[in-house]
């Protein structure tokens, strides 16, 4: 079993995975208890167009992908603004936006496997400047949730309490949905840009049956992550399979397995 990691590239690829495994569901909490789960998927499909973006022009892909990121969080948060009585739309106009840019660079690059490494993450292709680059934002994440943990929980269950307590949600919204961006675009090498909002949700969803507080919810989140990154990790090595389904289906795997367990100790119960 511990073959794989006598491979330098699986060396990195955990490395990489563990870093993802945390900052997924840190900012996923935060994200879940706010209602705003589609802000990842919206943000994961403008990253695929900053990735087909950087291909075309030559740019390291990470990099073109947490610039259109951050712009496009940039926008839906000056959408919300136009729309106040209907903010979802901010959301719909960026997931369009972003599928058509994605397409459309898309149709004009010819490096088709490329685009799918990014699509669904590839645990070969994980290089030692990945690494550098996702430790570096991994870390700037992490202070970020550290630094503004408060101001996060407050609004995380009442914006209207947190703006009494003198929060200043006009800059934390903002400021959080950039992490958001950052957190997708570091994390599409391992997972996949298509599928990285769901590493942010479902660990969150498994936690959320078996803890009770915000504290024990947010650390059972990561432990579900780490778990689903190293079980996805290793089938997918085994296996041959794109990591970010393997690491995707384990954490819904990991889900199904504390609900089944939670209805029989309740039938144990009665």
């Amino acid at each position: 079993m511990l073959e794989m990691l006598t491979y330098s590239f699986m060396q990195r690829a955990f490395l990489a995975g563990i870093m993802v495994a945390v900052i997924c569901p840190a900012i996923g909490i935060f994200l879940v208890l706010r209602r705003m789960s589609m802000i990842g998927d919206t943000l994961s499909h403008v990253a695929l167009a900053g990735v087909a973006g950087g291909m075309l022009g030559g740019i390291y892909p990470v990099y073109s992908a947490l610039g259109f990121s951050v712009l496009a969080a940039l926008a839906i948060e000056k959408l919300r603004k136009e729309y106040e009585q209907y903010a979802e739309l901010s959301i719909a106009i960026m997931l369009s936006a972003g599928i058509g840019l994605a397409t459309i660079f898309i149709s004009l690059g010819s490096s088709n496997s490329a685009i799918f490494s990014y699509l669904f993450g590839s645990i070969g292709l994980v290089s030692n400047h990945d690494i550098l680059v996702i430790f570096i934002l991994g870390f700037f994440i992490l202070l970020s949730i550290i630094v503004f943990y408060r101001s996060l929980f407050y609004m995380a269950f009442d914006e209207e309490a947190a703006r009494l307590a003198g929060v200043s949600i006009k800059w934390i919204n903002l400021y959080f949905t950039v992490l958001v961006a950052m957190t997708i675009a570091v994390s599409m090498r391992i997972v996949g840009v298509l599928l990285v909002s769901s590493l942010m949700v479902i660990p969150v969803a498994t936690s959320l049956q078996i803890s009770k507080s915000f504290r024990q919810t947010f650390m059972y989140s990561i432990l579900f992550g780490v778990l689903s990154v190293l079980i996805g990790l290793s089938v997918s090595f085994y296996g041959d399979l794109a990591p970010g389904g393997t690491i995707v289906m384990s954490s819904v795997v990991l889900l199904f397995i504390i609900l089944i367990a939670k209805n029989t100790k309740k039938r144990i119960r009665l």
